[in-house]
């Protein structure tokens, strides 16, 4: 099995996830930029789940106060206050205060420069906010390729570089090959795998066959 292989096998399996989520209704309402809700968002998901992040939108939502200009504007401890669902709330919110500042289209290299923003987010930003050619790479990419190829990196650009290298040189597909990963990860793939059930179990060369779904 080849990585695009493994993009076909997904994407037949769970269908198109149209990643980032947005409020589209929210911003045509409001006159502001989707990107910026996804900025926001991939802050806001460090270290925690997107449940947390949602109620964070949310009450920026609520007040109206969904998009970058609004957040360099607003008092920096209200800003707290309502992103505080997300956890670790008082570092994301000088994060978001600092990405409020940026010029219209960051390079990685200026993210990277921001305490706080790692490759992951870096990349997150680029490819579905500004659809720059990067693939992000998180614990379940690394995850996968661990236990379908066994395949491991010490650094975070040799994952990327090796897929990148496998896979079309296609924005649509990187964006929606990452959302894939991370859907199977969450069913299948999990810390404690739910191998009995895996659409990939016949390919897997870790085979643990854990039959929970904790």
């Amino acid at each position: 099995m080849t990585l695009i292989d493994l993009y076909q096998i997904l994407l037949s399996s769970f269908g198109y996830q149209n990643w980032w989520p947005i409020d589209a209704d929210y911003h045509k309402t409001h006159n502001t930029d989707p990107k910026d809700e996804i900025i926001i968002g991939a802050i806001l998901t460090q270290n925690t789940n997107w449940k947390n992040v949602e109620k964070a939108l949310e009450n920026l939502k609520t007040n109206k106060l969904l998009s970058l200009k609004a957040i360099k504007d607003i008092d920096i401890e209200l800003l707290k206050e309502l992103i505080r669902p997300s956890g670790f709330f008082q570092r994301k919110a000088k994060i978001l205060k600092e990405v409020s500042n940026l010029e219209e289209s960051p390079t990685r290299e200026i993210l990277l420069n921001i305490k706080g923003i790692g490759k992951e987010t870096a990349d997150s930003i680029l490819l579905y906010a500004y659809n720059k050619p990067y693939f992000v790479i998180d614990m379940y990419t690394k995850r996968l390729l661990d236990r379908l190829f066994d395949i491991t990196f010490k650094e975070y650009d040799q994952y990327a570089s090796f897929i990148t290298s496998q896979i079309p040189q296609d924005i649509d597909i990187y964006k929606e090959y990452h959302a894939l990963i991370v859907e199977h990860a969450k069913r299948y793939c999990r810390k404690t795998p739910n191998c009995g059930e895996c659409i990939l179990k016949d390919m897997c060369v870790k085979k643990v066959f854990h039959s929970s779904k904790s």
